[in-house]
């Protein structure tokens, strides 16, 4: 299995592309973690923020594996605990599924992005920067890994 972390936005900050990294690393081949950053549709002054979003939704849609399971990251999603979360990548591996998680930009997804999801996942009711959601996803990925596998890294 692996896990796609569909982003909207390129060229991130150096912190945010090593943070992500140091987490995606450490994720053995069983599970994964492979970024496709999205290019972000056009905004500035006078720009179609609604038709913005539908073409990065449109890349999104074709940027995900055929067959995977699609995970969309929303503020109105299912919050899910680190240990709730081990069970869903339990659940993913044994599925033997890819796993597509779609981040949307500034404005969010795109509603056929919404849609084409098969669970919705939220990170935490506050808004979050969509660079620093990548190391978060990451991370909790990691950490979910490592209580499924017993290693030390989770101490909760």
């Amino acid at each position: 299995m692996k896990i796609h972390l569909i982003a909207v936005g390129e060229r991130m900050p150096g912190w945010v592309q090593q943070g992500y990294e140091e987490y995606a690393r450490r994720l053995p081949r069983e599970c994964a973690l492979q970024l496709n950053e999205i290019a972000p549709g056009r905004r500035g002054r006078n720009a179609d923020l609604a038709r913005a979003v539908r073409e990065e939704g449109r890349r999104m849609l074709a940027a995900i594996p055929k067959g995977a399971r699609v995970i969309a990251l929303e503020v109105e999603g299912r919050a899910w605990s680190t240990e709730q979360l081990a069970q869903q990548l339990k659940h993913w591996l044994a599925e033997g599924r890819d796993v597509a998680l779609l981040v949307g930009g500034p404005e969010g997804l795109s509603d056929e992005a919404r849609a084409a999801a098969d669970q919705q996942w939220s990170l935490s009711p506050l808004t979050l920067p969509h660079p620093l959601v990548r190391v978060i996803v990451a991370e909790q990925l990691y950490r979910a890994w490592s209580i499924l596998n017993n290693h030390p890294y989770h101490r909760a």
